[in-house]
């Protein structure tokens, strides 16, 4: 018995240092991870990009993301946590120099790609913070995690300072420093820990574990949600921009409100899931997603009524700050179930924490990706910008029946 209280004061004392230091590398690295959705914007303008050719750039990171996750995890396992954790940031300093000479589309995709070591960085990262936690901490230590997304709002908050500063090809050489001295930290604080390194199951028994355990259906789940909340994070500054007629950097500003509460409310997410559970939590937080989602999918219309004294037009939208406080609640509601979803999977694959990370990025990339594009060529086909909140609410209406249906088979796990 005092053993296991020295080794659990171990756990608490090592996990005071660790996660602080992972939380603000997965900030950094989320940061440079969006990076484009601001940056994007001007370079739009300066190389006179298509629609399509845009939502390409903003979906780059995602997909390299989701090719990279997987090999992570498995990394993760058999070399340590910390060591793909080091190899992550310093590929993302080497996008950085390559990000400050970069003058074309073909360049700016491949940094644009490199971007998606940031999935990576998760991926280890995961690993690294819950083998140094108990298992009644596990949703609010993941969720403490996960609320890195937050690093997101530094690329909204920083591309426009340094435009009006400076100019924003300031923003990479900024990140640069940043990253350099989070690699210093962690390689000064931090110890490799051998136990990290395991034996890797095969692929097969990998794929077995995921379908028996039911993993999948939560995989995908959060690959819905956290690919929606991803999409939505990397369009909104384009979108707000041109739809409220603002610039750049104000639309980035706005967006922020939607990024920040997201990602701070996957602690809420994680913490409450240890209270509750995760599906109780899950589902109530997917239903709010879906009540904001239709009050930002209803079109905005004119309605022409001619009278007595010639033509008289009538509007009929929501207020602006009606709207900005779905934008809030939807970043929140998303944030929650992100949080749960997550605390779902890894708590049933401590084990393969890592690995199953890189699962759930896996999935969260994918739908990004397809979601970002499906975005761009809507707006450039159609100029329908608006209708991705309503792709959203089919999208995430579907994921909530049919968790809702099939909850009898996940009742013990």
């Amino acid at each position: 018995m005092l053993e296991q209280q020295e080794r659990d004061e171990e756990k608490r004392a090592s996990l005071a240092i660790i996660l602080p230091l992972a939380v603000t590398g997965f900030i950094v690295a989320a940061g440079c991870w969006t990076l484009f959705a601001v940056v994007g914007v001007h370079l739009r303008a300066e190389l006179a990009l298509t629609g399509v050719q845009f939502g390409i750039l903003l979906a780059a990171p995602m997909a390299s993301g989701a090719l990279l996750a997987i090999p992570a995890g498995l990394a993760a396992q058999r070399y340590g946590a910390r060591a793909v954790m080091l190899a992550c940031l310093t590929g993302l300093a080497l996008c950085m120099v390559l990000f400050l000479v970069a003058n074309h589309f073909i360049s700016y995709l491949i940094v644009a790609s490199g971007l998606g070591l940031a999935g990576g960085f998760y991926s280890a990262g995961l690993q690294f913070v819950t083998s140094h936690c108990e298992t009644r901490q596990m949703g609010l230590v993941l969720g403490l995690f996960g609320s890195g997304v937050t690093g997101a709002g530094l690329s909204y908050y920083l591309v426009p300072l340094f435009h009006y500063a400076y100019t924003w090809q300031g923003v990479p050489l900024a990140y640069l420093v940043v990253l350099l001295l989070v690699i210093t930290l962690l390689v000064l604080v931090t110890e490799a820990d051998r136990q990290e390194s395991a034996r890797i199951p095969p692929l097969q028994h990998l794929l077995l574990m995921l379908r028996q355990g039911k993993a999948l259906w939560f995989c995908l789940y959060f690959g819905v949600v956290a690919g929606s909340f991803f999409s939505l994070a990397l369009w909104l500054p384009d979108f707000l921009s041109a739809q409220l007629r603002v610039d750049p950097g104000a639309g980035a500003g706005l967006a922020q409100w939607f990024v920040i509460p997201g990602a701070l409310a996957q602690i809420a997410g994680g913490g409450l899931s240890d209270i509750y559970g995760s599906v109780k939590v899950v589902t109530r937080s997917l239903t709010l997603c879906l009540l904001a989602l239709a009050g930002l999918a209803l079109p905005s219309a004119t309605l022409f009524v001619s009278g007595g004294e010639g033509v008289v037009a009538m509007q009929f939208a929501l207020p602006l700050m009606l709207e900005s406080l779905m934008v809030v609640i939807l970043g929140i509601a998303m944030g929650c179930a992100m949080g749960g979803l997550q605390r779902k999977v890894i708590l049933a694959n401590r084990d393969q924490a890592a690995l199953f990370a890189g699962f759930l990025l896996v999935a969260a990339c994918s739908v990004a990706f397809v979601l970002l594009v499906v975005f761009a060529a809507i707006y450039q086909w159609l100029g329908a910008s608006g209708a991705v909140f309503t792709i959203l609410l089919l999208l995430l209406s579907a994921s909530l029946i049919l968790l809702v249906k099939n909850l009898h088979r996940f009742a013990n796990y």
